[in-house]
């Protein structure tokens, strides 16, 4: 069973080791466990639908509350505390493209907003209700999720838009492909989900971001259906797709989409280097990257994060013979961690896998060998339940990330955890940041920040050190001309800050498309842009 107010399913947790709680307390302070709100207690403060009776549409109040938030810091202290100021009016769960229509259709006549919802994965305020006078309909597109055709020839699959990833991965692998994208939410988010925040999976150097995997498809849009054929090539004018691509819903609802897809690779490999510091990690993942080898996965952590990350692994017993055979080969204090991939024939990924070694040694990297990389590939998509444990210890969690210029990271990445500790030492509280490069280009990389803090027992307290850490590491990320979401979309968190990236004609190009395609505003309005 889905946790109703944390991440992933209630039957799988993510212990933390015996000696981490010890390592959390020199870190930041001790904490005390939260008294979260029960499930009772919050279903009992939903509201009476303002919906009429329809047979697609669920108005009990266990489901609305289900689909109230997503998964922000700020949805954590909402439905733990509580205190949520809007609920759906009710959820819809079309079975076909024809239920689709009927449900814009009852918008348009009952005058209702929509909110498309895939696996409810957000962490920036896409799928929330806002209080309002129009009652406001959550559209849950999971049970459109089946292969619809599989072209082996031109390696092209369409899918139903809410498919999520697991079961994405099943039905292609069965036939002996795969897609290839994997973001850290692969377990509940949606194929659409993806193509509406432009997502980018931990293997995206190999396999692509879903900008390069999405061919095509249809939107269902108040307006009319936007159809996009999946031609590998056009020069008829600009190209529809980009409009869809991060469009988070405010443009209409996609229903199906046509994704590129691979043969199933003959060998996968996950490896770890460790380096004398940060800065050799970079210049070693700089060559590789413009040295074109075919990778599909680099994650380069600072000294702050290697440590945190093994200190948090457990394993005591590997964990210390590693670092003794480090220090004797002069690796010791401020190591940084790369963790690399391979896929393909065993001939691509065995020689890939040498020319990246003989570029590490290069600058001082000591291959480790794969076992720390499978660990990783194992418990890839387990590390968002540490959340969990945190939270009921007392403890709270969060990330942000961007992407710069390689002449920008240093600066950016320094500027980025100054502002978050800055931020928080104004509420006399500690905070441990440490951060990774990740989706590395030949140009540039991401920057991936995640920030571990003490919770108050007061839940505006909570909100208030968020909101403040927030607001100057995304004020740092846009002095640095970085883009204010690499990977997880804009939402309503990152809208305040999208106008620098985008200019005043670019934010009011977005607008004028959103009112072409939704002229009532019935689409997710306040997400992206406003309205």
């Amino acid at each position: 069973m889905k946790r109703w107010n944390g991440w992933g399913d209630t039957a799988v947790t993510y212990p933390l080791p015996e000696k981490a709680g010890d390592f959390l307390v020199e870190l930041v302070g001790d904490a005390s466990p939260q008294q979260d709100a029960t499930l009772a207690d919050v279903v009992a403060t939903v509201p009476a639908s303002r919906l009429p009776e329809h047979p697609l549409i669920q108005t009990d109040a266990e489901t609305r509350l289900k689909h109230a938030r997503g998964q922000s810091f700020p949805d954590w202290v909402d439905l733990r505390s509580g205190r949520i100021a809007a609920f759906p009016d009710g959820v819809a769960f079309p079975h076909t493209e024809a239920d689709v229509l009927t449900l814009l259709q009852l918008a348009r006549s009952h005058d209702l907003k929509l909110i498309p919802y895939g696996g409810g994965t957000s962490v920036v305020g896409h799928i929330n209700p806002e209080p309002s006078n129009r009652p406001v309909l959550t559209i849950n597109l999971q049970r459109l999720s089946r292969l619809k055709t599989l072209d082996r020839t031109s390696q092209l699959a369409t899918f139903g838009a809410g498919v999520a990833g697991p079961e994405l991965e099943a039905q292609l692998r069965a036939k002996g492909y795969t897609l290839g994208h994997f973001p850290q939410s692969f377990e509940y988010s949606t194929l659409g989900g993806w193509v509406a925040t432009r997502s980018s999976g931990q293997q995206s150097r190999g396999y692509g971001r879903i900008e390069d995997l999405f061919a095509g498809g249809k939107l269902l849009a108040p307006a009319g259906d936007l159809i996009m054929p999946p031609l590998p090539a056009s020069a008829a004018g600009p190209d529809l797709r980009q409009l869809v691509l991060g469009s988070e819903g405010r443009m209409g609802i996609i229903t199906e989409a046509t994704v590129r897809i691979s043969p199933l690779p003959e060998r996968e490999s996950f490896n770890a280097i460790f380096f004398p510091d940060f800065e050799a990690g970079k210049t070693a993942v700089r060559q590789m990257l413009q040295a074109d080898l075919p990778l599909s996965m680099l994650r380069l952590s600072t000294g702050v994060e290697t440590e945190t990350t093994l200190k948090l692994a457990g394993h005591e017993l590997l964990i210390g013979t590693l670092e003794r055979l480090l220090r004797i080969r002069g690796v010791d204090e401020g190591k940084s961690m790369l963790l690399l991939g391979f896929s393909g024939n065993r001939h691509i990924v065995n020689t890939a896998r040498s020319e990246a070694v003989d570029i590490a040694k290069q600058q001082g990297g000591i291959h480790v060998g794969q076992q720390f990389g499978n660990q990783w590939q194992k418990g890839r998509f387990r590390t968002p339940y540490l959340r969990n444990a945190l939270w009921e210890i007392g403890y709270g969690v969060d990330t942000l990330e961007t992407a710069v210029t390689w002449n920008q990271v240093d600066d950016t990445l320094q500027d980025i955890e100054a502002s978050l500790k800055t931020a928080m030492a104004d509420f006399d509280e500690r905070l441990h940041v440490f951060t990774h490069l990740s989706h590395m280009y030949a140009t540039g990389c991401s920057i991936y920040t995640t920030y571990l803090f003490r919770l108050s027992p007061d839940p505006d307290e909570n909100l208030a050190r968020w909101t403040a850490m927030k607001t100057a590491a995304s004020q740092a990320i846009v002095r640095h001309g970085g883009t204010i979401s690499h990977q997880h979309g804009v939402g309503k968190d990152h809208r305040p800050y999208l106008e620098a990236e985008k200019g005043s004609l670019g934010i009011a190009t977005l607008e004028t498309i959103a009112r072409q395609y939704d002229p009532a505003g019935v689409m997710n309005p306040g997400v992206l842009v406003r309205g």
